[in-house]
């Protein structure tokens, strides 16, 4: 089993930045990669960005690219998403995923195997 724990979340202004951050533990020598995604009221839960665990591969949604970076600390078993101009359309709970599939940085929500509990990020116009 792999726990997965979100923090950094928060209420910013629109143009602004906030880091997450998603700690991995357990056996996290069974994580193939580890991705980004978020859920807004109504919506269903969409991609945004994830990486190789054991790699620099990293794929974005287009919505993000360009604004928000996923970055990865091995020695800490942690995950980063860097967001910067934040928009009001960017408001959501966030949620970090583990995927021990050899199916390189995927989008595809049923793909992972873990989940955390997820942070609320809420930007304000």
């Amino acid at each position: 089993q792999v726990q997965l724990v979100e923090s950094g979340g928060g209420l910013v202004q629109a143009g602004g930045s906030l880091r997450l951050s998603c700690a991995a533990s357990g056996r996290t020598f069974t994580i193939y990669s580890m991705g980004w995604f978020r859920q807004s009221p109504g919506k269903e839960r969409e991609f945004v960005a994830a990486v190789i665990w054991n790699g620099f591969n990293t794929k974005y949604s287009d919505s993000v690219k360009d604004r928000f970076t996923i970055s990865k600390d091995s020695a800490k078993d942690t995950v980063y998403l860097q967001m910067n101009s934040l928009k009001s359309e960017d408001t959501a709970v966030y949620y970090c995923a583990a995927d021990r599939g050899f199916r390189g940085a995927t989008l595809r929500v049923n793909d992972y195997d873990y989940w955390g509990q997820g942070t609320q990020v809420t930007v304000s116009s």
